[in-house]
């Protein structure tokens, strides 16, 4: 070994031009979504506090912002909570697949396809929704009606159109199904390999290794991801604004024609016709879907963190 100097001990090497601006540019960027970040809040506040402090009467409806605003924040709540119990575990069951059972081949082939579904215009999804999944579920709806109404879920009367919350939680699980799953199947990817080979060679089967090594060892993915997922559902738009028909009820009954609106499409479609203080109310609205979306990926984000120091590095 080379005898240490002075100049080996020294820690703080001189940056090429190249490295500083690199650098230089990578915080610039941090920063700039930051105040982006703070931008937007404040616009939103500062928009939203007429709606806020005005009168019940001013308010559409004739009623003060927390009932105007409630029915839609329970709605997306809804649609959004049901999408990600139907979404979560097939994402899982996707990701299983592709790195523990399907061939090489076609475990790539299947993870392009999954990755492509999120390129697919929400609005594409409302179309298929409605032309497509809406009329499939009539038959369905009634029959849980029939069989199953004792449920409030699934009390009834079941719609004749299939435009109810059940369809529209199906689709919003297929448009977050692609972020889930990629969350999920990199943390099973990196699995500590001696964790799977100890299993198998103590005698478990590829289930047992799964369920002994590789899901303990995603779970804060599987939680994390389903976060994400659930923020990407929340400000889902389009699809929502074709396919339901509000009628402002709070209501959990799924099949039924009487549905909840949500934030963003109530926003989407009352927008344009709208003027002085409905426009206030409609930023408030938008306030608080900023509100909750944002603590979603904030929780998100606290999970992955709390477990970031077991990978498969260490």
């Amino acid at each position: 070994m080379p005898p240490t100097t002075e100049k080996t001990r020294t820690r703080g090497a001189p940056q090429r031009p190249g490295d500083r601006i690199f650098a230089g540019a990578s915080t610039g960027a941090g920063v700039l979504i930051l105040v982006i970040l703070a931008g937007v809040a404040a616009f939103l506040v500062t928009e939203a506090w007429p709606a806020m402090t005005a009168p019940a009467e001013d308010i559409p409806g004739g009623d003060s912002f927390v009932v105007y605003v409630w029915p839609l924040l329970f709605g997306t709540l809804l649609s959004a909570f049901f999408a990600l119990v139907i979404a979560t575990p097939l994402a899982v069951a996707i990701a299983l697949f592709i790195t523990h059972y399907a061939p090489r081949r076609l475990a790539t082939a299947l993870g392009y396809v999954i990755d492509l579904l999120a390129a697919v215009p929400s609005i594409i999804f409302g179309l298929w929704g409605i032309a497509e999944l809406a009329p499939r579920t009539v038959e369905p709806t009634r029959w849980l009606e029939e069989n199953l109404g004792f449920i409030p879920l699934f009390e009834g009367p079941a719609s004749t159109t299939g435009r109810t919350m059940l369809t529209i939680s199906i689709v919003l699980a297929v448009m977050v199904l692609p972020i889930i799953t990629a969350v999920v199947r990199e943390a099973f990817l990196q699995t500590p390999r001696l964790h799977e080979e100890a299993s198998l060679a103590l005698g478990a089967t590829r289930w047992e290794m799964i369920r002994m090594a590789v899901l303990p060892f995603g779970r804060s993915a599987i939680i994390g991801g389903a976060m994400l997922g659930l923020g990407r559902a929340l400000g889902e738009t389009m699809a929502v604004a074709i396919l339901l028909s509000p009628s402002g009820d709070v209501s959990f009954n799924l099949i039924s024609s009487a549905n909840p609106s949500t934030i963003a499409a109530n926003i989407a479609l009352t927008f344009p016709e709208s003027s002085g203080i409905t426009i206030n109310v409609l930023i408030a609205s938008g306030l608080i879907l900023f509100a909750v979306t944002l603590l979603v990926n904030m929780g998100a984000r606290a999970v992955i963190n709390r477990r970031r120091e077991f990978s498969g590095a260490n």
